[in-house]
């Protein structure tokens, strides 16, 4: 429940880590990192992921200039990730302008405070996520 993800959705992005070579758990953490709300969530653009994924699905976030409204597009290396310039405007914009940063910010990721955009550098990292999931027991679960 941490990246807010329906168990339909969770099984298409495990099924396409247990398909890559390696470790699926770090495939599996690397894809739910890499999902456009959680990149805006990280890049301090919302106070939860859940609002990262309201601010996108309203069309509020843009990617390489290009408004992007689909929560589980994949933020891909050298990706802008940015607000559109009309929600500079709106009251929540203002407010998130005002608090960067709250949180510490991956080394993944770049973040200019200034144009509140954020580039990624890199693949996310296993040991850069710090959520508090064991992923050897969902790997696990969902290999039975």
């Amino acid at each position: 429940q941490i990246y807010g993800l329906m168990e339909r959705q969770f099984l298409k992005l495990f099924g396409e880590a247990q398909r890559r070579p390696g470790m699926t758990g770090s495939h599996l953490l690397q894809l739910l990192e890499e999902r456009l709300d959680n990149v805006a969530y990280r890049l301090h653009f919302a106070d939860s992921r859940n609002q990262a994924r309201q601010l996108v699905r309203h069309g509020h976030i843009t990617v390489n200039g290009r408004k992007v409204d689909i929560p589980s597009y994949r933020v891909k290396i050298d990706d802008i990730v940015m607000w559109k310039e009309k929600s500079k405007d709106s009251e929540i914009y203002a407010q998130m302008a005002q608090n960067i940063p709250r949180r510490a910010l991956p080394a993944w990721l770049s973040l200019d405070p200034q144009n509140m955009s954020g580039r990624m550098l890199s693949a996310p990292d296993t040991t850069d996520i710090d959520t508090e999931i064991d992923v050897r027991l969902v790997v696990e679960f969902y290999s039975r």
